[in-house]
């Protein structure tokens, strides 16, 4: 058997439509400084000539690793060919330099013996897929080391959060076992940035620019950098963003660069939970466990049902977006209220001002009861009248309509709704005259709205919406862990993000 070396932890899945680009591409990955690639040979028309491709990238960059894969169409892969076809450009693959191949259980379980040669020259990783769900893993464990193999790879779908949990313990569960465990999907990806510091041998990443092998992949640049995947450990606190839909969040981005700055054994991810799964979510938070998480739409009325404690505010408001375990109970707060007062009281005297709300939704109602509560007076408005009033009667505010608003003025002016938001740049709640002197609005991409960029044209004192995201996000990072939050550091992550994803939806 072939010498071992421990094989690298972020393994980047390049399947590409010919050599030439499957060549460009690892040179590509190679030159980032990615030591372990895996050559889809299926991807190929011609298998063999991407086999023959390896020694030629193995010539130019002798250190790295690479795996060679042949998956057959019969088990969710391109290849066409018969097991022997598949086995034999596998042995080429070795023969060129090629240090591991994967086979799947369907093969590997019709010709253990095959499999067994394959292994004394390199290494041999057993896999096993499911694309519609996550069964019972036990019985899988146990028909897949029938095969005597150096990794096993459990690759399921997850349809709900536990489906997650249960496949990223698989490892800790078996821990004499050499696992690599994934699940695919949007709500599996956790898994992507977890399942090594809880004892998988390697995780997938995709290459940059290019789209992954598998549904949930991100490359391994966002794994290192935002994920910090070779920095935190078996024993780091959980963090998490929980929403429907999560994929466009800032926060991770944002509390990454906070645990990174304060130099703490943490990790912050995203967690798509439909809204019929908040019950089964918490059975994922306990048994991962996670230390705390940020909640936002559409879960921030729906999550109080599931909590052990929550702070009075928070109940006045009937929204929570902060949750800490404590003594193993979630106790669930609102930092959005401060956020908006915060700001204001930097600006203006609360006490006695007057004060526009625009909405009436959950953001309204935290900024509604923020200033109610400093003193300030209240009145609002929004497309729901019946919604308008009953929130004016929670905060002893004054309901008023588009065209009453229009014949006042205020000290202060919030913007509320999504009106401006991306991608729907050109839209402002005025048309013309903004009736306040100090105006606030909660959006916050882009970084400018045509409500904001009005407002410094009229003169008026702007507060932009990311100085909400932040302030929220601070107050956050104090409740989860005791600490102060590096505020600088935070808004440099979210500018850069805003900035970054501006540029790429203009493009």
């Amino acid at each position: 058997m072939t010498q071992r070396r421990a094989l690298p932890r972020i393994c980047i899945a390049l399947g590409l439509p010919d050599v030439p680009r499957l060549m460009e591409q690892a040179r590509r990955e190679a030159e980032a400084g990615e030591n372990f690639l895996e050559f889809r040979l299926d991807y190929l028309p011609e298998p063999a000539k991407g086999a023959q491709a390896i020694a030629r990238f193995l010539e130019e960059y002798p250190t790295c690793t690479v795996l060679a894969t042949c998956r057959r169409h019969q088990n969710h892969g391109r290849f066409n060919g018969s097991i022997e076809e598949q086995l034999k450009i596998l042995e080429l693959g070795i023969q060129f330099g090629a240090r591991a191949v994967d086979v799947e259980i369907e093969t590997a379980e019709v010709v253990p013996e095959r499999c067994a040669e394959l292994r004394s020259r390199a290494y041999l990783i057993v896999s096993w897929h499911h694309f519609e769900t996550t069964p019972p893993l036990d019985p899988v464990l146990k028909r897949m080391c029938k095969v005597p193999a150096d990794v096993y790879k459990l690759v399921s779908t997850a349809r709900k959060p536990s489906d997650t949990g249960r496949i990223l313990t698989a490892s800790k569960m078996s821990p004499k076992i050499p696992l690599v465990t994934l699940a695919m999907g949007e709500i599996g990806f956790p898994s992507r940035v977890l399942s090594t510091a809880m004892g998988a041998v390697f995780t997938y990443a995709a290459p940059a620019h290019v789209q992954g092998t598998a549904s949930g992949q991100i490359n391994a640049r966002q794994l290192r950098s935002m994920y910090r995947i070779d920095k935190f450990t078996k024993a780091a606190k959980i963090f998490a963003v929980v929403a429907d839909p999560v994929r466009h969040s800032m926060s991770p981005t944002v509390h990454n660069r906070a645990f990174q700055s304060r130099r703490m054994d943490a990790v912050y991810v995203p967690l798509l939970v439909n809204q019929n799964q908040l019950r089964d979510f918490f059975q994922f938070a306990t048994e991962l466990p996670l230390a705390g998480f940020s909640v936002t739409i559409p879960h921030k009325r729906r999550i109080m049902r599931y909590l052990d404690q929550i702070d009075p505010l928070a109940k006045r408001i009937g929204a929570v977006n902060t949750v800490v375990r404590k003594a193993g109970k979630w106790r669930g707060s609102n930092t959005d209220a401060e956020a908006v007062s915060g700001p204001l009281a930097k600006l203006t005297s609360l006490p006695k001002a007057t004060a526009l709300i625009i909405g009436n939704g959950g953001a309204a109602r935290g900024a509604a009861c923020a200033l109610a509560d400093a003193g300030a007076k209240v009145a609002l408005t929004g497309r729901n009248p019946d919604r308008v009033r009953a929130l004016s009667r929670l905060v002893g505010g004054e309901p008023m309509s588009h065209e009453q608003v229009m014949m006042r003025h205020f000290d202060i002016v919030i913007n509320a709704t999504p009106v401006g938001m991306w991608p729907n740049w050109d839209e402002c709640p005025f048309e013309d005259k903004i009736p306040g002197e100090i105006v606030f609005d909660m959006v916050y991409n882009p970084l400018e709205t045509l409500l904001i960029k009005r407002a410094r044209e009229q003169g008026k004192q702007v507060i932009p919406g990311l100085k909400m995201f932040i302030e929220q996000a601070v107050r956050q990072f104090e409740v989860w862990t005791g600490e102060s939050a590096p505020r600088a550091a935070m808004e440099a992550a979210a500018i850069d993000a805003l900035e970054t994803r501006n540029s790429e939806q203009k493009t």
